[in-house]
């Protein structure tokens, strides 16, 4: 069976084909099929976002597809930058770095700690438009400094407690036991066994 793993990110592919690397999948991506499609995230909540990729990227290919959305919630910020968190810089072609930097400007005069949490929510599509959901959350602070070389977007400022880590300062391994995205994914993983119950290693 063919599952689509609807993201051009390739940090967010490489932690989604490792947390399902043991089911009897052939995990694709829009790349492999030469499929782009240019979805507007304009929904009103994760859960809408990700329904609206997943759908679109499984009625294009003909496969089922699983597509997220998540967002980073800082407390002393009303929840922001939330579900525009990929798009919180005003500014055209805004690089992570570049979001990292204006999130921090907002947080400076804010009393510490900056008590946050990543959600994720996971939707997995049909090709006929059924559409199933998986949520994940992750609470952790967000630092001043960055700290890490892996991971992506707000990782190396998101700090982790209990290993006492930045988020970028993760192993892979570390990150799919620990963080949101791990716990959607994996969540959804259990939805896709019992769809399809042969697809257990």
């Amino acid at each position: 069976m063919k599952l689509l793993l609807a993201s051009h990110n390739r940090g967010k592919l490489l932690e989604i084909q490792a947390l399902l690397a043991d089911l009897h999948l052939d995990l694709v991506s829009p790349s492999s099929l030469n499929l782009v499609l240019d979805i507007v995230e304009d929904g009103q909540t994760y859960q809408e976002n990700a329904a609206r990729k997943a759908l679109a990227f499984a009625l294009a290919s003909g496969y089922m597809s699983l597509a997220d959305d998540s967002g980073l919630e800082v407390d002393v910020l009303g929840g922001k930058p939330g579900l525009h968190s990929a798009r919180f810089s005003p500014v055209p072609g805004a690089t992570d770095k570049d979001r990292r930097v204006l999130l921090l400007q907002k947080l400076q005069r804010k009393p510490r700690p900056w008590l946050a949490r990543f959600r994720c929510v996971v939707a997995l599509a049909s090709s006929s438009g059924e559409i199933w959901f998986s949520e994940g959350v992750c609470s952790g602070e967000i630092i001043p400094e960055e700290r890490g070389q892996n991971g992506f977007g707000y990782d190396p400022i998101f700090f982790l407690p209990e290993p006492g880590k930045t988020m970028a300062e993760l192993s892979l391994e570390e990150k799919n036991r620990l963080s949101h995205r791990a716990r959607a994914v994996l969540a959804a993983k259990s939805i896709l066994q019992k769809l399809v119950p042969d697809l257990e290693a």
